[in-house]
This record gives structure tokens, sequence and C-alpha cells, in this order.
């Protein structure tokens, strides 16, 4: 008995231990971009920077929000698109595919997040900017071709957790709904969607926190020219492509400059985040106050 509560201290110490250290790496990841990029703002100036609508570091100019933009307008346009393929996928692995075509299905879309994002670069490049330059005009470097190539990027995400959280709701749901006349589609509809919503939300947000951050893909098909786009086929340079393109010759200002815009892609992805948890929370909230 001595021994089996021994080993149950021990385990439990040492996965508290090991919280308390994800949590402190965390915070020194945190606070080393904060000490980093804050010397921007204070020479630059917090607004200058964030609503000036330049970037010529040579020029000494650190304005960063065409670079919001575009990094807001190809998560969105990436989301538009890979949501309702996704959330149609993952209905039908979960209560309409036979287990023959589900154990096929599965493997193979968790296949697609095993690969490389440069992978996704290339093909990108090699096939989809042709395509777009020859049937749309322009270059081909676009914000929508960036987004074809998030699309299929946040695809595995979001219909395995959407997948998961169908069928982890209650047989108990079906059998309920199919002996008051309901249909299979009318069940998936007002049963089940509803009640595995919040697994859903987690799905989407997951799938926009790889599409805000995913930086190398992006930076071989986007164009990376610092503008507001004024169509889908403009090119663009999102906040992570900037960081990765110049922060290998930065110093002085500059280097300060892409600490800074780390640092307001942390503020874009949190509210972001905090505006996702809401909605996961209030459909909760109507779940279990009787929206079934």
């Amino acid at each position: 008995m001595e021994k089996n509560r021994l080993s149950e201290f021990l385990i439990e110490k040492g996965l508290f231990i090991t919280a308390i250290f994800s949590i402190v790496i965390i915070l020194l990841i945190v606070s080393f971009i904060l000490v980093e990029g804050i010397p921007a703002f204070e020479n630059y100036g917090f607004f200058h920077f964030l609503f000036g609508m330049e970037w010529g570091p040579s020029r000494g100019q650190f304005g960063v929000l065409a670079m919001i933009i575009g990094s807001i307008y190809v998560t969105l346009l990436s989301l538009l698109m890979a949501v309702p393929l996704s959330l149609l996928c993952a209905i039908f692995m979960a209560e309409v595919a036979p287990n023959n075509i589900r154990k096929i299905l599965k493997p193979v879309i968790e296949t697609l997040s095993g690969i490389p994002s440069v992978v996704y670069g290339f093909f990108g490049l090699i096939v989809l900017v042709p395509l777009v330059r020859t049937y749309f005009g322009g270059t081909g470097f676009s914000l929508f071709t960036a987004s074809l190539i998030l699309t299929v990027m946040v695809l595995p995400t979001i219909i395995t957790i959407s997948q998961d959280s169908l069928r982890a709701v209650p047989q108990e749901y079906r059998e309920a709904s199919f002996g008051l006349g309901a249909t299979n589609w009318q069940t998936i509809r007002h049963v089940i969607f509803p009640a595995a919503l919040p697994g859903i939300i987690t799905a989407i947000i997951l799938g926009m926190g790889r599409a805000v951050g995913e930086t190398l893909a992006v930076i071989m098909v986007a164009g990376n020219v610092v503008q507001i786009p004024g169509s889908i086929f403009d090119p663009i340079r999102p906040l992570t492509a900037n960081i990765a393109l110049e922060m290998g010759y930065a110093t002085g200002l500059h280097y300060n400059a892409l600490f800074g815009t780390a640092i307001v892609l942390f503020l874009i992805i949190g509210l972001l985040l905090l505006v996702a948890n809401y909605i996961q929370y209030k459909y909760k909230v109507d779940i279990g106050g009787g929206y079934l």
C-alpha cells in the first residue's frame, strides 16, 4: 500500500512539474519577444507602427497595417473555403459513410496533416500559380493562391476534430430522434450537429491558428508585396512572411520592429481566440439551457 501511495505521489508531482515547466517556457518566450519588440514601439510609436501604411526599413518606415490586413484576409478567405468542405466531409465520415469507407478516408485525411508545409508551397508554386495566372490574370502570386494552399492545409485539422466531436454525441440522442420519426438528415441537422457544435468550433479555432501562423507555404505563393489588396488576385505579405523574410539580416530598430510585428501577431491571435472562445461558451450555454 505504501509503495502504491509513493508511486502515485511521484507521478502526481512529476505531472505537476511538467505542467509548470511548460508554462515557464511559454512565459520565457513571450517575455523575450516583448523585451525585443517594445523598443520599436518606444522609438517609432505604437500607433504609428500599428497603423502605418509604409514598410521600408532602409527609409526608417515600419508600418504594419497593410500586413495585418493581408493576414486577416488570407485567414478569413481560407476558412471561408475550408470550413464548409471540412464540415460536410466530417458529417459524411461520422454519420453517413460505411465503416469500410471510413477506414480508408480517415487515415488518408490524417496523412495530409503530416505533409511538410514546404511541399504544399512547392505544389502551389509549380501548379496553382501558373493556373491562377492563366485563368485569372496577374502574376499568379496572390491572396487567392495563398488562401487555396491554406485551405488544403487546414482541412485535416478541422475534419478530424469535427468528426471526433460528432462521433462523441451519445447514441441515445440519435435513438430518441429516430423514435420521434425524424429522418437521418433531420437528426444530423437538429440534434447531432448542435450537440457537437462546441467541439466543431474548437476545430475551427485550431484551423484558424494554423492558417494565421503558417509561414513557408505562404511566402512561396503570396507575392510578398506590402500593400492592402484591392482584389483577391493581388499579392500580399502577411505578418509571418515579413518576419521570416527579413529576420536574417535585420539590425537595430529594424530588428526590434520585426519582434514588434510578432507582438502584433500575438495580439491578433489572442483577440481571435477570445472571440472564438466566447462563441464556444455561448453555444455551450444554449445547448445546456435546452437548445436541443
